[in-house]
């Protein structure tokens, strides 16, 4: 089977173990398609296939890297309009433990960060485009609860949250949390 044979069969991000399935070498068919420039390695074992047409997103490759995982915090609260900001990191919240900076995979200029979140605090997201996305009530608690602070406080656009949502999502988390929440609450009252 040739190189070019093999990736049409593959999906646009592919795993180490995918290629396994179709040659004996995976190693050598790998560092052959990349000096070709078929492939791309993104991270150890995961691969984009050039053969396939467009390139996956920083949120598609973020969730395939780890799963389960969802993108949340900063990254989600600006895509939903929460924030204007920027962001130059996009924060995967995921229930696996191999997290912190030198696990951090930098894709498309943006660095990737993995973030623990305990199994009850693990929902509150929907799945779009090959990838899970908080909802921005569940990113803005997600935020809170690992920053443990208010993000971008003189920027939030709290027009774009459900405050109902929120008071119902808040109780899992422990009382620094909720106690942001709370002011979030009372600075949306007050018109900000």
């Amino acid at each position: 089977m040739t190189a070019v044979t093999i990736l049409r069969q593959l999906p646009l991000l592919f795993r180490y173990a995918d290629v396994m399935k179709f040659t004996g070498n995976a190693n050598v068919f790998l560092t052959r398609a990349q000096a070709k420039g078929f492939v791309e390695r993104v991270a150890r074992g995961v691969y984009i296939n050039g053969l396939r047409e467009g390139r996956p997103g920083v949120e598609e490759v973020a969730c395939f890297l780890r799963t389960p995982s969802y993108v949340s915090c900063e990254w989600a609260l600006n895509r939903h309009g929460v924030i204007l900001q920027a962001p130059v990191v996009c924060t995967v919240l995921t229930l696996g433990k191999a997290v912190g900076a030198t696990r951090n995979i930098a894709f498309g200029g943006v660095t990737i960060e993995f973030s623990h979140i305990a199994p009850r605090l693990f929902n509150g997201f929907e799945t779009r485009d090959g990838y899970n996305m908080a909802l921005p009530e569940k990113a803005l608690l997600d935020v809170l609860h690992l920053r443990k602070a208010i993000p971008f406080r003189d920027e939030l656009e709290l027009d774009a949250l459900d405050m109902q949502l929120l008071d119902r999502l808040a109780p899992a988390y422990a009382a620094p949390t909720r106690r942001l929440v709370a002011e979030l609450v009372a600075l949306a009252g007050k018109g900000q």
